[in-house]
């Protein structure tokens, strides 16, 4: 059986996640990807992943997919992780007779403004709104609009936290949605109301008799007006009132097969979407559960397009703690020093703790401060069965080791 699977750059989930997953289910593998990005991902297959295929095809137009796919070897099942591709992907499956997301869900997932929109209509969740096309300014819609302050201006269709930001006034507004239509002339802009609240994610999975909870996280961010991720703390088992509350929404939005990365607030006990990922956790975070949980992840995901079902019991283990730590740059420049990989055990009289840091950037390569996830220097993966270890082990880390940005 032959597995297509979708890709823009080359990324952990892929190359350590689903690739070593397909391998153990059998499966002949072609990854499609842009001429941008295909040798790299040659090179990343190289030895022990020498059987995967890999083509050059414009993977954003589905119909490009199409016709890739129709003139090479019949497909079992067409898959992607990409949060820019799963609209692609789901299309793609569909005119195949494939198992698939649908593809208005995708929309909807991918598309900030059809996820408002589609909450308001469902009359579940009402959040205030508006869009800026490419080409308007927010000064043009401020002569006919109240935004009601603070506001968060992002991306219609960002990733990664990228130009994300909270804005308190008119003059805030313009002035930041005229430097991000700078650097993005071709993006729309979505401006709402900022959600107060502590920030969570629920991780899911779903086959046709519908979706289950694998776990979440607590979201630690920076301090505003930026929302980067510094930090994720496990929580194995999500409380049950603000888990409903999250499925309903996913439900209204026709979200629930395969893997989806859902984050929200919780505030005065109600929980509201902040946005909705189509894919499986990132930034290590999906390999932390599948090692931690003790449960084939990808391979699930990857037996769910297939048209498998999931297991009744998915055998989760639900007695671990664990912690995922991104120290950032905080400005532009060269890395100069940084600690690094490791995979070591660490004895604490609370119990045994593992940590496993992974660089995300080598020495001597020079990078522009982004005010997003695309800051991370590294991850650091903290894991064992006593929360308060967990973290001393951490933080012992962090706090030991230095990460030097030169100008």
């Amino acid at each position: 059986m032959r597995l297509y699977l979708l890709a823009l750059n080359p990324t952990d989930s892929v190359t350590e996640g689903f690739l070593p997953a397909a391998g153990r289910l059998g499966l002949d593998v072609t990854l499609l990807t842009e001429p941008a990005h295909a040798a790299r991902h040659r090179d990343l297959c190289a030895g022990a992943f020498a059987s995967v295929e890999v083509l050059e095809c414009d993977v954003r137009d589905f119909r490009e997919v199409v016709g890739r796919i129709s003139a090479h070897h019949p497909p079992a099942a067409v898959f992607t992780n990409s949060d820019h591709l799963q609209v692609q992907a789901a299309l793609t499956a569909e005119y195949f007779g494939l198992p698939a997301k649908d593809w208005r869900a995708a929309l909807r997932a991918k598309n900030k403004a059809q996820m408002r929109h589609r909450l308001a209509a469902s009359g579940i969740d009402t959040v205030w709104s508006a869009e800026l096309a490419p080409a308007r300014r927010a000064k043009d819609l401020l002569t006919h609009t109240r935004c009601p302050y603070p506001c968060v201006v992002k991306p219609r269709e960002g990733v990664a936290g990228e130009d994300v930001v909270l804005v308190a006034d008119d003059a805030e507004l313009v002035a930041r949605c005229d430097e991000i239509q700078a650097r993005r002339p071709g993006a729309a802009l979505l401006i709402e109301e900022f959600l107060p609240g502590e920030l969570y994610t629920l991780e899911t999975l779903g086959d046709r008799h519908g979706t289950r909870v694998v776990a979440g996280f607590h979201t630690h961010v920076s301090p505003p007006p930026y929302f980067v991720e510094l930090r994720l703390d496990l929580v194995p088992d999500p409380p049950r009132a603000t888990t409903a509350a999250v499925l309903a929404r996913l439900d209204a939005l026709g979200v629930g097969f395969g893997a989806c990365h859902t984050e929200f607030v919780v505030h005065d006990g109600r929980a509201r979407i902040v946005e909705v990922n189509y894919r499986a956790i990132g930034d290590q975070c999906d390999l932390l559960l599948a090692e931690l949980l003790e449960i084939p992840l990808f391979e699930y995901i990857l037996r769910i397009h297939l048209g498998e079902d999931l297991p009744a019991d998915l055998g989760a283990r639900g007695d671990r703690h664990a912690r995922v730590d991104y120290p950032c740059a905080a400005r532009a420049g060269v890395l100069t020093a940084a600690p690094d990989r490791l995979d070591v055990a660490v004895t604490d009289p609370a119990g045994d703790v593992r940590r496993t840091y992974r660089p995300l950037r080598a020495i001597g390569e020079r990078h522009e401060h982004h005010h997003s996830n695309r800051d991370y220097l590294g991850v650091l993966r903290t894991t064992g069965t006593d929360r308060a270890a967990v973290d001393r082990a951490a933080e012992q880390f962090l706090t030991g080791r230095h990460w030097r940005i030169t100008p």
